[in-house]
């Protein structure tokens, strides 16, 4: 099988914004975009992007999993990065639009449909560093993606870093490219030092957030997570997560938690941690590995828990779980 997020529809939808508003939303095809080689987006890295799915359902439907709050959070990326305000509900309707016109494609559980909208600055002005671009592209990409476990979730090894960020504190928010990059060299060390398969940045101690993922401690009937700021994302998984543990009667502490009260739990037994993602859901973490040493969490396995929330989350959005919150919009 291909790897995540490598097989692509061959269209998407697109539209530009020029002369101070955006243009009607077209249909093309996926590498038919251009670029002028001076455009804002390749020298002053002014693009940001999102991630959601569509999932079909035992009658064949097909569904959007909590559009609304993708696209704010698009909207909210776009603004911190002083790119053109997007409109919200022409995003929406690209989304739904692009969706249903691939509706046949939509994987089958446990499958699903990536959607990548991105908004990309396009002017060519190289000599605009201190300066918002002009003019953008707004793209919506589409990749049927099959189970991120295939073959059962494996307990992740995550190194804790008590001395860098994942990005600059003022852009933990955006849903940008470069925060990415910028956590991709420190990753690649620990990999290639301590066999780590991500990095938890703890910034002073400071318990935050991986290079693609939130983090969620879960000791007993309680998740402890740290409480929004602006120094790391939003996630909306991690939202839907902590929205269903309350349901389920558990006590949702969102707080500071520190590197010394993260290894003191996470020495208890029956201890679980985790991180949230669009793609992985809720992936488990079996060992921390900090200042050259090796803790496992819990039994060093996916614990009851974890799985249980992942499991509440794919019925929702598979349809075989009743949507009370609202989160599902259904495309055909």
């Amino acid at each position: 099988m291909a790897a995540f997020g490598t097989v692509f529809m061959p269209k998407m939808a697109l539209t530009t914004f020029e002369n101070n508003q955006w243009g009607q939303a077209q249909t093309v095809a996926a590498d038919s975009i251009q670029l002028h080689p001076g455009a804002h987006v390749l020298h002053y890295s002014s693009t940001c992007f999102e991630g959601l799915k569509a999932f079909r359902h035992s009658d064949g439907s097909v569904h959007l999993f909590r559009m609304d709050q993708n696209v704010k959070r698009f909207a909210q990326s776009s603004r911190f990065l002083s790119l053109p305000a997007i409109d919200e509900a022409q995003v929406s309707k690209m989304i739904v639009d692009i969706v249903a016109q691939y509706a046949a494609d939509v994987p089958l559980p446990p499958g699903s449909m990536y959607i990548r909208p991105t908004h990309i600055g396009t002017e060519g002005a190289i000599g605009k560093a201190a300066a918002p671009t002009l003019s953008s592209m707004l793209y919506v990409l589409l990749s049927p993606v099959g189970d991120y476990f295939a073959g059962g979730a494996k307990a992740l090894r995550i190194l804790l870093d008590e001395t860098g960020m994942r990005c600059a504190p003022h852009m933990g928010m955006i849903k940008s490219g470069g925060n990415y990059a910028s956590a991709l060299g420190p990753i690649l060390k620990a990999k290639a030092e301590v066999q780590a398969d991500q990095i938890l940045f703890c910034p002073n101690g400071d318990v935050q957030e991986t290079g693609a993922a939130n983090f969620l401690l879960i000791d007993g009937n309680e998740i402890i997570t740290k409480g929004l700021d602006s120094s790391f994302l939003h996630g909306v998984t991690r939202s839907s997560i902590l929205t269903l543990a309350a349901d389920l009667g558990m006590t949702i502490s969102e707080r500071n938690l520190t590197v010394r009260e993260l290894l003191e739990r996470a020495a208890k037994p029956g201890v679980e941690a985790a991180l949230s993602g669009t793609a992985a859901v809720l992936t488990p973490i079996g060992t921390f590995i900090h200042n050259g040493k090796e803790i496992k969490v819990g039994s060093g396995e996916a614990g009851p828990t974890t799985q249980k929330l992942r499991q509440a989350l794919n019925d929702i959005q598979w349809g075989k779980a009743p949507d009370t919150h609202g989160w599902l919009t259904k495309v055909c």
